[in-house]
Protein backbone atom coordinates (compact mmCIF):
# COMPACT_ATOMS: atom_id res chain seq x y z
CA UNK A 1 0.00 0.00 0.00
CA UNK A 2 2.69 2.35 0.98
CA UNK A 3 5.42 0.84 -1.62
CA UNK A 4 5.55 3.49 -3.80
CA UNK A 5 6.80 6.40 -1.26
CA UNK A 6 9.70 6.82 0.02
CA UNK A 7 8.58 8.00 3.58
CA UNK A 8 5.19 8.03 5.44
CA UNK A 9 4.19 11.32 7.20
CA UNK A 10 1.96 11.18 10.35
CA UNK A 11 1.20 15.44 11.04
CA UNK A 12 -1.69 16.59 13.78
CA UNK A 13 -2.10 19.17 15.66
CA UNK A 14 -0.99 18.26 19.81
CA UNK A 15 -3.61 15.92 21.28
CA UNK A 16 -4.53 14.41 18.07
CA UNK A 17 -3.50 11.20 18.40
CA UNK A 18 -0.75 10.96 15.88
CA UNK A 19 1.73 9.51 17.79
CA UNK A 20 -0.21 6.28 18.96
CA UNK A 21 -1.35 6.23 15.00
CA UNK A 22 2.57 6.47 14.11
CA UNK A 23 3.39 3.67 16.51
CA UNK A 24 0.48 1.50 15.52
CA UNK A 25 1.36 1.77 11.57
CA UNK A 26 5.24 1.23 11.89
CA UNK A 27 4.44 -2.28 14.14
CA UNK A 28 1.87 -3.13 10.80
CA UNK A 29 4.43 -2.61 8.53
CA UNK A 30 8.10 -2.79 9.96
CA UNK A 31 8.63 1.24 10.03
CA UNK A 32 10.98 3.20 12.19
CA UNK A 33 9.72 6.64 13.31
CA UNK A 34 11.33 9.82 13.23
CA UNK A 35 10.39 12.46 15.41
CA UNK A 36 9.35 16.36 13.95
CA UNK A 37 8.75 17.92 17.21
CA UNK A 38 11.02 21.13 17.72
CA UNK A 39 11.24 20.63 21.16
CA UNK A 40 12.07 16.74 21.67
CA UNK A 41 15.17 17.16 20.24
CA UNK A 42 16.45 18.33 23.92
CA UNK A 43 17.15 15.97 26.86
CA UNK A 44 15.54 16.60 30.07
CA UNK A 45 12.68 18.12 28.29
CA UNK A 46 10.40 15.15 29.01
CA UNK A 47 7.06 15.72 30.41
CA UNK A 48 6.64 19.02 28.83
CA UNK A 49 7.46 18.27 25.48
CA UNK A 50 5.27 15.11 25.93
CA UNK A 51 7.52 12.81 24.31
CA UNK A 52 5.77 9.81 25.98
CA UNK A 53 8.68 7.38 25.50
CA UNK A 54 6.74 4.50 26.97
CA UNK A 55 4.23 4.28 23.74
CA UNK A 56 6.73 3.45 21.23
CA UNK A 57 7.52 -0.22 22.99
CA UNK A 58 9.20 -2.17 20.86
CA UNK A 59 9.53 0.65 17.42
CA UNK A 60 12.56 2.18 16.99
CA UNK A 61 12.52 6.08 17.27
CA UNK A 62 14.95 8.63 16.18
CA UNK A 63 15.71 12.22 16.62
CA UNK A 64 14.40 12.73 20.30
CA UNK A 65 16.74 13.53 22.67
CA UNK A 66 19.70 14.38 21.07
CA UNK A 67 20.75 17.93 22.18
CA UNK A 68 20.94 19.24 25.52
CA UNK A 69 18.66 21.38 26.86
CA UNK A 70 19.58 24.97 26.35
CA UNK A 71 21.16 24.74 23.14
CA UNK A 72 19.58 26.86 20.56
CA UNK A 73 19.22 23.88 18.25
CA UNK A 74 17.49 25.11 14.59
CA UNK A 75 15.70 23.96 11.77
CA UNK A 76 19.31 23.49 9.19
CA UNK A 77 20.45 21.12 11.94
CA UNK A 78 16.92 19.30 11.93
CA UNK A 79 17.47 18.95 8.09
CA UNK A 80 20.72 17.60 8.95
CA UNK A 81 19.80 15.21 11.10
CA UNK A 82 17.14 13.95 9.54
CA UNK A 83 18.62 13.44 6.74
CA UNK A 84 21.40 10.62 8.33
CA UNK A 85 18.46 9.36 10.56
CA UNK A 86 16.28 8.90 7.61
CA UNK A 87 19.44 7.24 5.43
CA UNK A 88 20.32 4.97 8.39
CA UNK A 89 16.30 3.88 8.65
CA UNK A 90 16.19 3.12 4.89
CA UNK A 91 19.49 1.47 3.99
CA UNK A 92 18.67 -1.45 7.05
CA UNK A 93 15.33 -1.93 4.90
CA UNK A 94 12.77 -0.10 7.18
CA UNK A 95 10.16 1.83 6.33
CA UNK A 96 10.53 5.47 7.16
CA UNK A 97 7.71 7.16 9.49
CA UNK A 98 7.65 11.14 9.81
CA UNK A 99 5.50 12.33 12.65
CA UNK A 100 5.15 15.52 14.18
CA UNK A 101 3.24 18.54 14.68
CA UNK A 102 5.84 21.06 13.78
CA UNK A 103 4.65 21.67 10.19
CA UNK A 104 7.97 23.83 9.05
CA UNK A 105 9.85 20.85 10.11
CA UNK A 106 8.04 18.74 8.23
CA UNK A 107 7.84 20.68 4.94
CA UNK A 108 11.96 21.73 5.55
CA UNK A 109 12.46 17.60 5.07
CA UNK A 110 9.83 16.67 2.31
CA UNK A 111 10.07 19.62 0.34
CA UNK A 112 13.83 20.07 0.56
CA UNK A 113 13.40 23.72 1.25
CA UNK A 114 16.83 25.86 1.80
CA UNK A 115 17.12 27.32 5.00
CA UNK A 116 20.45 29.05 5.37
CA UNK A 117 21.92 28.82 8.94
CA UNK A 118 21.57 32.67 9.58
CA UNK A 119 24.53 34.02 11.42
CA UNK A 120 23.94 35.99 14.07
CA UNK A 121 24.45 40.04 13.74
CA UNK A 122 24.65 41.57 16.92
CA UNK A 123 24.94 45.27 15.41
CA UNK A 124 21.64 44.49 13.86
CA UNK A 125 19.99 43.14 17.56
CA UNK A 126 21.24 46.10 19.42
CA UNK A 127 19.40 48.02 16.88
CA UNK A 128 16.34 46.14 17.17
CA UNK A 129 16.37 45.87 20.72
CA UNK A 130 15.46 49.86 21.05
CA UNK A 131 11.98 49.89 18.60
CA UNK A 132 9.01 48.29 20.21
CA UNK A 133 7.69 45.27 19.76
CA UNK A 134 4.65 46.38 17.76
CA UNK A 135 6.99 48.20 15.20
CA UNK A 136 8.99 44.95 15.26
CA UNK A 137 6.21 42.98 14.38
CA UNK A 138 4.93 44.97 11.47
CA UNK A 139 8.90 45.29 9.80
CA UNK A 140 9.02 41.57 9.98
CA UNK A 141 5.14 41.43 8.46
CA UNK A 142 6.63 43.43 5.58
CA UNK A 143 9.34 40.89 5.21
CA UNK A 144 7.38 37.56 5.18
CA UNK A 145 3.70 36.27 5.58
CA UNK A 146 3.23 35.62 9.30
CA UNK A 147 2.29 31.82 8.98
CA UNK A 148 2.31 31.50 12.73
CA UNK A 149 2.29 33.50 15.64
CA UNK A 150 5.54 31.74 17.42
CA UNK A 151 7.44 34.20 14.78
CA UNK A 152 7.18 36.62 17.67
CA UNK A 153 5.71 35.25 21.08
CA UNK A 154 8.30 36.43 23.10
CA UNK A 155 10.75 39.13 21.83
CA UNK A 156 13.65 37.14 21.33
CA UNK A 157 12.08 35.08 18.95
CA UNK A 158 10.81 37.99 17.39
CA UNK A 159 14.60 39.58 16.77
CA UNK A 160 15.59 36.48 15.71
CA UNK A 161 13.13 35.98 12.96
CA UNK A 162 13.66 39.84 11.81
CA UNK A 163 17.24 38.88 11.85
CA UNK A 164 16.86 35.63 9.49
CA UNK A 165 13.99 37.73 7.32
CA UNK A 166 16.57 40.55 6.90
CA UNK A 167 19.31 38.48 6.08
CA UNK A 168 17.23 36.54 3.41
CA UNK A 169 16.23 38.90 1.88
CA UNK A 170 19.71 40.83 1.09
CA UNK A 171 21.38 37.56 0.19
CA UNK A 172 20.79 34.78 -2.67
CA UNK A 173 19.33 31.57 -1.17
CA UNK A 174 20.71 28.01 -2.12
CA UNK A 175 18.57 25.00 -2.55
CA UNK A 176 19.53 22.36 -0.22
CA UNK A 177 21.38 19.28 -1.73
CA UNK A 178 19.02 16.90 0.17
CA UNK A 179 16.67 15.42 -2.11
CA UNK A 180 12.46 15.82 -1.90
CA UNK A 181 11.06 13.06 -0.60
CA UNK A 182 8.01 10.99 -2.31
CA UNK A 183 5.78 11.19 1.07
CA UNK A 184 2.58 9.79 1.47
CA UNK A 185 0.93 12.66 3.94
CA UNK A 186 -1.84 11.13 6.73
CA UNK A 187 -2.88 13.68 9.11
CA UNK A 188 -4.87 13.06 12.12
CA UNK A 189 -8.61 15.15 12.25
CA UNK A 190 -9.97 15.45 15.59
CA UNK A 191 -13.00 18.06 16.39
CA UNK A 192 -12.07 20.91 18.18
CA UNK A 193 -14.32 20.61 21.25
CA UNK A 194 -13.14 16.78 21.80
CA UNK A 195 -9.36 18.20 21.25
CA UNK A 196 -9.12 20.82 23.51
CA UNK A 197 -10.88 18.61 26.01
CA UNK A 198 -7.93 16.27 25.51
CA UNK A 199 -5.52 19.44 26.09
CA UNK A 200 -7.02 19.97 29.59
CA UNK A 201 -6.63 16.50 30.66
CA UNK A 202 -3.36 16.28 29.46
CA UNK A 203 -2.25 19.73 30.92
CA UNK A 204 -3.65 18.16 34.71
CA UNK A 205 -1.89 15.17 33.83
CA UNK A 206 1.47 16.32 33.23
CA UNK A 207 0.94 19.19 36.08
CA UNK A 208 0.49 15.95 38.30
CA UNK A 209 3.40 13.88 36.89
CA UNK A 210 5.75 16.65 37.72
CA UNK A 211 6.30 19.15 34.53
CA UNK A 212 7.15 22.21 37.19
CA UNK A 213 9.75 20.04 39.10
CA UNK A 214 11.07 19.28 36.00
CA UNK A 215 11.55 22.77 34.94
CA UNK A 216 13.02 23.95 38.33
CA UNK A 217 15.22 20.78 37.90
CA UNK A 218 16.57 22.19 34.34
CA UNK A 219 16.55 25.95 35.56
CA UNK A 220 18.44 24.70 38.82
CA UNK A 221 20.85 22.48 36.53
CA UNK A 222 22.23 26.10 35.10
CA UNK A 223 19.86 26.66 32.12
CA UNK A 224 18.90 30.61 32.12
CA UNK A 225 15.27 31.35 32.74
CA UNK A 226 15.39 32.94 29.22
CA UNK A 227 16.22 30.27 27.59
CA UNK A 228 13.29 28.01 28.82
CA UNK A 229 10.72 30.80 27.74
CA UNK A 230 12.21 30.95 24.46
CA UNK A 231 10.94 27.47 24.09
CA UNK A 232 7.29 28.65 24.72
CA UNK A 233 4.12 26.87 26.23
CA UNK A 234 5.02 25.03 29.29
CA UNK A 235 8.76 26.08 29.40
CA UNK A 236 8.25 29.59 29.06
CA UNK A 237 4.67 30.07 31.55
CA UNK A 238 6.41 27.24 34.01
CA UNK A 239 9.15 29.39 34.18
CA UNK A 240 7.05 32.63 34.32
CA UNK A 241 5.65 30.56 37.65
CA UNK A 242 8.99 29.40 39.30
CA UNK A 243 10.43 33.24 38.83
CA UNK A 244 7.45 34.94 40.55
CA UNK A 245 6.12 36.62 37.64
CA UNK A 246 3.21 34.84 37.59
CA UNK A 247 0.86 32.78 40.11
CA UNK A 248 0.40 29.43 39.76
CA UNK A 249 -3.27 29.32 38.74
CA UNK A 250 -2.30 32.30 36.54
CA UNK A 251 0.42 29.91 34.90
CA UNK A 252 -2.08 27.27 34.64
CA UNK A 253 -4.78 29.50 33.27
CA UNK A 254 -2.41 30.97 30.60
CA UNK A 255 -0.96 27.95 29.23
CA UNK A 256 -4.23 26.15 28.69
CA UNK A 257 -5.04 29.01 26.72
CA UNK A 258 -1.81 28.92 24.78
CA UNK A 259 -1.88 25.56 24.34
CA UNK A 260 -5.29 25.84 22.63
CA UNK A 261 -4.48 28.59 20.38
CA UNK A 262 -1.40 26.37 19.23
CA UNK A 263 -3.36 23.46 18.07
CA UNK A 264 -5.21 26.06 16.15
CA UNK A 265 -2.11 27.44 14.29
CA UNK A 266 -1.10 23.84 13.64
CA UNK A 267 -4.23 23.13 11.88
CA UNK A 268 -3.83 26.86 10.04
CA UNK A 269 -0.08 25.48 9.04
CA UNK A 270 -1.51 21.74 7.70
CA UNK A 271 -4.36 23.63 5.70
CA UNK A 272 -1.59 26.15 4.26
CA UNK A 273 0.35 23.12 3.20
CA UNK A 274 -2.61 21.95 1.27
CA UNK A 275 -3.11 25.29 -0.31
CA UNK A 276 0.70 24.91 -1.63
CA UNK A 277 -0.31 21.57 -3.15
CA UNK A 278 0.36 19.16 -0.48
CA UNK A 279 -1.86 16.27 -0.52
CA UNK A 280 -2.96 15.26 3.40
CA UNK A 281 -5.25 12.28 3.74
CA UNK A 282 -7.13 12.87 6.63
CA UNK A 283 -8.08 9.94 9.07
CA UNK A 284 -10.55 11.10 11.95
CA UNK A 285 -10.18 9.88 15.19
CA UNK A 286 -13.01 8.71 17.67
CA UNK A 287 -10.73 7.18 20.42
CA UNK A 288 -10.29 9.50 23.21
CA UNK A 289 -7.44 7.03 24.12
CA UNK A 290 -5.02 8.51 21.78
CA UNK A 291 -2.08 11.00 22.61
Amino acid sequence: MYDEYDLICILGPTASGKTRYAVNLAREIGGEILSADSRQVYRGMDIGTGKDLADYGDVPYHLIDIVDAGTKYNIHLYQRDFEKAYKDVVQRGKRAILCGGSGLYIEAVTRAYSLPDVPQNPELRAELEKEDTETLVNRLAGLKHLHNKTDYDTRQRLIRALEIAIYQNEHPVNYTSFLPKNTKYIGIDVDRDPRNARIDARLEARLKEGMVEEVKRLLESGIQAEDLIYYGLEYKFVTLYLTGVLSYDEMKLKLGTAIHQFAKRQMTWFRGMERRGIEIEWVHVYNNNLK
